[in-house]
This record gives structure tokens, C-alpha cells and sequence, in this order.
């Protein structure tokens, strides 16, 4: 033990001989002080039965180099590697070649176990050792149960319902967090993964170092100090975690054992690099984790806490991810007197600007705080608030839940319309009027009321030829075959124009009832309602015109009412009275018959004046009959166009529409909102 004492007070003026050499008290050099103290007080206790360890710090001749005061060993329990009791300077070369080699230093569990140099691996005694585990655990997932779970298969249907209507780039933040959260959900949930984010010279370093009880990360005046993210767990079964965040075996650590360690069991602590370096590849590292990770850690200084890159870029875009989020103040030991509150109240009114909720008063939201990493001031606070955190086991799925949260505002504007106007004010679809009016629209163009007009008319003219007086047929005949030799006939469309009218009647009609079944829905949506009632339009004018051959007029002559027969019957009567009294007066004036002229001439007049009065009763009977055969015709010809318009256009519309009803309620079940959106 004398010559353990003896080596303890040589590193100890060795200590004081760098300091005076250097003259600087910055952060690093204090925490490596107090490395080498505890470095020290480890060999002199009695109660360690272990060998003297070599000093490993180098020559403070050799320039400034980094010495935490630390040894890599294996997890407790497991046998020490080649060099164990080195230091960091001698044991480079082991952990060198056991990165090569494919494995680490703590290769069965992912994870380095870091201790002061000097003090043994294994837990204190009296505590109880964990046999290290040789994979990821994977536990029960009710966190992600219940709702959550709910609201993710909604997600999933939404998508694949989606598909086929937008495009690859608009749903692809919604496939990366349904990726994510079913990755998550197979990996442990006894583990919750935060991860230290902040600026340069923020002191996430620091922080980091003290909430693990050791020095991990480096920390320093040089700027950016983490070049990479580094990975410490309080508990085993979290190197698939850690492969996910594609931290490397070399960069896994464990914590000092100690009796605060106990309340952060299940915690995995990521360092990044400073998110406002000036190396790219450091802000891609930020980038990746904190969209992997279920909860972050932003730790600000009174310097940059307002500063424009930190608020904008990340804090206003994940304000909805409050709940997982924690705001560091740190530094507060180099503000004097109540600055320190003062700081801290601006800083919350920032993160209210910026839509964070804060967790105040019992409600959920954001936790913040104000701490000094260096003195420890506030330290305890922020154990406590991240042990209750872990123990919770409801981070990743917060996480998750903001994440598809996220997702959901940004698919809002291709699922929810802001208002309908119109006639579907309030609703979507078409309305009846809408439908009828398509059917009018399509009657027009293929001609149904002129049809039904013309077979009116065809059951008139034909009524007329059967009971109609012969004389005025013949007399009208006649005049009318006068009148048409000496009036020009009427240029009449061809039939090429007609076609063409009635072309552009179905497009209108169709252009309409598209845009009224799009009014109110979102552009891709609507679209999609207005490619599919023009699809459905192809070849409907030809079919239309068809109907108007098939369906229109029938040939032949138009059914006869029961009246029909007994006008016929008068009708000829009066025909043969004038006939019988014209004869019978003739033979009179040639003195064939006897005179008479009362008889004869009451004959012809009966026969004069009745006919035309069984023609006129004809007519007068005969409206209503023809009336509604020409109606007849018209609803047949109207009916059958309305098939035809229903068949091409209104049911794949109608089927848009439904789709469109459908992705809505499962964008209803995404966004969990308890009433119709939109």
C-alpha cells in the first residue's frame, strides 16, 4: 500500500506541476482534475486488492493532449482484457485491434463499462451483478397499444388507399414514420433513448459527462469537441437501439455504478455533436438521431439561447413533439445575482413563441430547466425529472405519437378542404339537383324533348288521317303542296353540325358535374373526380346518339285509344250522308229520281257539317292520348340517356368520391380527432 500511496502523490504533483504549466481553468481541465483525484483516492483505499495501475496521462511535455483519468474494461463480471489494468495511452493498441477484429470491448452487450482508473469494474459490494446480455431484449409493447396502435394502422390504410391518387414524395414522410415506429416497436421498450443536443460550447459534453458519473465525452476549448454521436446505457439489452442510431461498438460506454445510477435505469444517453457546426457531417449526425430518438435533451447557454438557427430550425418545427422535449439552461453559474431567472423567463417566452407547450402546473409539455454542469447546481433535478422520464416507459411511444401527429398536419391539406361552397355546402358529393340537372343536361344533347314532341305530333297526324274529314285533307293536301313549290325551303343543319352541338352539350354537361362533385374537396381529390368523369366520357356522345335511334320514337303507328274505331265509324257516316244526298240530288236535276229536294239536301248538309265536327271531337280526344305518348317517349329516351350518363360518369365519380370518404375517416382516425374533419 506504500507504494500505491507513494504513485497516488507523484500523479498528484504531477497534477499540480500540468496546471501550473498551462495556467488554464477551463472546463476541461477541471474535469480532468477531478479524474485524476478520484483516480487517485480509488488506489489509495484500502479496501481495493487490486494491483497498482501505471499512470497513463502523458508528458505534459508532448503538448496538450486529452486524458480523461479512465480505463475501457469489459461489463462487470466479464473477464478483463489483455492490458485492463493500462491506461488509455497503453491500452490504445488492445482496443485498436479488437475494433478491427470485429469485436469490442463490451461485444456482448454493445456497450464499453467505464470506471475510474483503479476502481474495480463489478458493481459496489452488496449489489447485486447483472449477467450481461448477448442480444436486444425484446419486451411487451403496450405502450404502443391501445390508441397509438390504432391511429398507426389508420396511418397504414391511409397510405395504401393513397397510393394510386398522390404522388410518391407527398406520402413519404408518413411511410418514413410508419417505418420507424414498427422499427422501434421490435426493439426494446425498457429502454427510453435520449439523446443531448445543443451548440458549440453549450456544454452537452458536460452535461453529459455528469449525469453518467464520469467522463465519456471529451470536452474542451476546441471546437466542434463530439465529432461523432457517443452512446452510454444504464442498463443492458440496448445494442439494437444503438444499431439503429448506427453508433459503433467503439463509441459505446457505460456509466459510473454508483448510488445515483439506480433512478436512470433503462436510459440510453446520446451526445451529438454541436447542431451548428461547421461540419456538415456533423449536422447530418444531429439530423439522423433526433429523428430516431424518443426524447432530446437541448441545452442552451445564456450566450445562444435566442439564437435564430436553433428556434427555426429544429425547437418551431417539433413543437408538437413538446412532451419528449427538455430545455436546458445551462451555464447559469456565470450569471450573477437573479439574471439567471431573468434568462430562463425569456427563454420560456421564446418556446412559447414558438408553439412548444410547457410542462407546467401538472400540464404535459416540455420540462425546463436551469442547471450549471460544471458546479452540478440543478443536476439532481434533471436526474430526478429524466429518472421518472425512463421509469415511465411511455417515451417512444409520445414519440412516435407526435411523429405521426406531424404527419398528419402535413397530409392535411390533401385530405381536408378548408370550406365547400355551392350547392354542397356543408357536405360532399353530389347532391340530386346536381344528378338531375346532369340528366336534363344529357336529355338536351340527345334531343329527348324534341323526340317526345315529335311523337306528338306523329300520334296528332295520325289521328288526323283516321278521322279527320277527307275533303279538308284533301283541300290542306293541296295547299300545302302549293305552298312548298313556291317558298324556299329552309336551310337545315346538317348532320355533321348536329353532331357537333350535340358533342359540346355532353362535354358541358359532364365539365359541370365534375366541378360540382370536386367543389369542396382538396386539389388531389378533385383531380381525381375530374380525370375520372372525363375517362367515363369517352364515347358517350356515340352512345348517345344510338339511344336516340333505339330509344326514341318507336317505329310504327302509335296504339289506338278505345274511341278510336267509333270516330272512324262517324266519320265515314259523314261521308257517305254527303255522298247518298249528292247522288240523290244529281239524280234529280237528270230526272232519274222523283224531286225531292228537302231529303236529299238535309243529307248533304248533316253530312257537311258533321264531318268536320267528328274531326274537330277527334282532335280534342285526342290530346291527352298524344300527350302522353310523346312523354312516354321522352322519359324512355331520357331515362336511357341518364343510364348511360350514370353508367359512364356519375359511377366512377361516385366511386372517387367514396374513396376519398374513406381515406377521410381513416385521416380522421390518423389525426385522432373525435369529430368528422373538414
Amino acid at each position: 500500500m506504500t507504494a500505491v500511496t507513494d504513485h497516488a502523490d507523484q500523479s498528484d504533483q504531477s497534477d499540480h506541476a500540468d496546471n501550473a504549466d498551462h495556467g488554464d481553468r477551463s472546463e476541461h481541465a477541471e474535469h480532468a482534475e477531478r479524474g485524476a483525484r478520484a483516480d487517485r483516492a480509488a488506489r489509495a483505499n484500502p479496501g481495493d486488492r487490486s494491483e497498482p495501475k501505471a499512470d497513463s496521462r502523458p508528458d505534459s511535455r508532448s503538448g496538450p493532449a486529452w486524458d480523461d483519468g479512465l480505463i475501457a474494461r469489459r461489463v462487470a463480471g466479464a473477464p478483463r482484457p489483455p492490458g485492463a489494468g493500462m491506461g488509455m495511452g497503453a491500452g490504445a493498441a488492445t482496443s485498436t485491434t479488437s475494433t478491427a477484429t470485429g469485436t469490442d470491448a463490451g461485444a456482448d452487450t454493445g456497450l464499453r463499462s467505464y470506471a475510474p482508473s483503479g476502481t474495480p469494474s463489478g458493481p459496489p459490494s452488496g449489489t447485486p451483478t447483472s449477467t450481461p446480455s448477448t442480444a436486444p431484449t425484446t419486451t411487451p409493447t403496450q405502450p404502443h397499444e391501445g390508441p397509438l396502435r390504432t391511429r398507426l394502422d389508420a396511418l397504414r390504410e391511409l397510405v395504401g388507399l393513397s397510393r394510386t391518387r398522390l404522388d410518391s414524395g407527398t406520402l413519404a414522410e408518413a411511410g418514413r414514420v410508419l417505418d420507424e415506429a414498427a422499427a422501434r416497436r421490435r426493439l426494446s421498450e425498457r429502454h427510453t433513448v435520449v439523446a443531448i443536443a445543443g451548440a458549440t460550447g453549450s456544454g452537452k459534453s458536460t452535461l453529459f459527462n455528469s449525469l453518467a458519473g464520469v467522463m465519456i465525452s471529451e470536452t474542451g476549448v476546441r471546437r466542434p469537441t463530439t465529432a461523432a454521436p457517443i452512446g452510454c446505457s444504464w442498463t443492458d439489452g440496448a445494442a439494437g437501439l444503438l444499431d439503429r442510431l448506427g453508433i459503433p461498438g467503439r463509441l459505446r460506454r457505460r456509466p459510473l455504478q454508483g448510488p445515483g445510477a439506480d433512478e436512470l435505469q433503462g436510459l440510453v444517453l446520446i451526445d451529438l455533436p454541436d447542431h451548428d457546426s461547421a461540419v456538415g457531417e456533423h449536422r447530418e449526425h444531429v439530423d439522423r438521431i433526433l429523428a430516431l430518438v424518443d426524447a432530446v435533451i437541448w441545452v442552451v447557454d445564456p450566450e445562444k439561447y435566442a439564437d435564430a438557427m436553433l428556434h427555426e430550425r429544429y425547437l418551431r418545427p417539433m413543437a408538437g413533439h413538446a412532451e419528449v422535449t427538455f430545455v436546458v439552461l445551462n451555464q447559469i453559474d456565470r450569471l450573477p445575482g437573479d439574471a439567471a431567472d431573468q434568462v430562463l423567463d425569456d427563454l420560456r417566452r421564446l418556446l412559447d413563441e414558438d408553439g412548444v407547450a410547457l410542462g407546467e402546473h401538472g400540464e404535459p409539455g416540455a420540462t425546463v430547466l436551469a442547471i450549471s454542469a460544471l458546479t452540478g447546481e440543478g443536476i439532481g433535478e434533471l436526474r430526478e425529472a429524466l429518472g421518472q422520464f425512463t421509469q415511465e416507459r411511455g417515451a417512444a411511444a409520445r414519440r412516435i405519437s407526435a411523429d405521426v401527429d406531424a404527419a398528419a398536419e402535413r397530409l392535411r391539406p390533401v385530405y381536408v378542404t378548408g370550406t365547400h361552397s355551392g350547392r354542397n355546402r356543408g357536405r360532399i358529393g353530389l347532391s340530386e339537383e346536381a344528378r338531375e340537372e346532369f340528366a336534363d343536361r344529357l336529355a338536351d344533347a340527345v334531343g329527348a324533348a324534341a323526340a317526345g314532341d315529335a311523337a306528338e305530333r306523329a300520334w296528332r297526324r295520325h289521328a288526323g288521317k283516321a278521322c279527320g274529314d277527307p275533303w279538308f285533307r284533301l283541300w290542306r293536301w293541296y295547299e300545302a303542296r302549293r305552298y312548298s313549290q313556291g317558298v324556299p325551303t329552309p336551310v337545315a343543319l346538317t348532320p355533321v353540325d348536329e353532331e357537333a352541338t350535340a358533342r359540346q352539350r355532353v362535354e358541358h354537361a359532364v365539365r359541370t358535374v365534375a366541378d360540382e362533385a370536386a367543389t369542396g374537396l382538396p386539389v388531389p381529390w378533385g383531380q381525381a373526380v375530374r380525370e375520372a368523369a372525363v375517362r367515363g366520357a369517352e364515347g358517350l356522345p356515340e352512345a348517345l346518339d344510338e339511344l336516340a335511334v333505339t330509344a326514341g320514337v318507336p317505329s310504327g303507328r302509335p296504339p289506338r285509344p278505345g274511341w278510336w274505331p267509333v270516330a272512324v265509324l262517324a266519320q265515314a257516316a259523314m261521308t257517305l250522308l254527303q255522298i247518298v244526298g249528292g247522288v240523290w240530288l244529281v239524280g234529280q236535276i237528270i230526272g232519274v229520281a222523283t224531286p225531292n229536294l228537302g231529303v236529299p239536301a238535309l243529307l248533304m248538309l248533316v253530312g257537311i257539317v258533321g264531318g268536320p265536327c267528328v274531326e274537330w271531337a277527334s282532335r280534342m280526344a285526342a290530346r291527352g292520348p298524344a300527350r302522353r305518348y310523346g312523354h312516354d317517349a321522352e322519359r324512355r329516351l331520357r331515362e336511357a340517356a341518364a343510364g348511360c350518363g350514370r353508367a359512364g360518369v356519375l359511377d366512377p365519380v361516385a366511386a372517387e368520391l367514396l374513396r376519398y370518404r374513406e381515406v377521410r375517416e381513416q385521416y380522421v382516425r390518423v389525426a385522432g380527432a373525435r369529430s368528422p374533419i373538414g
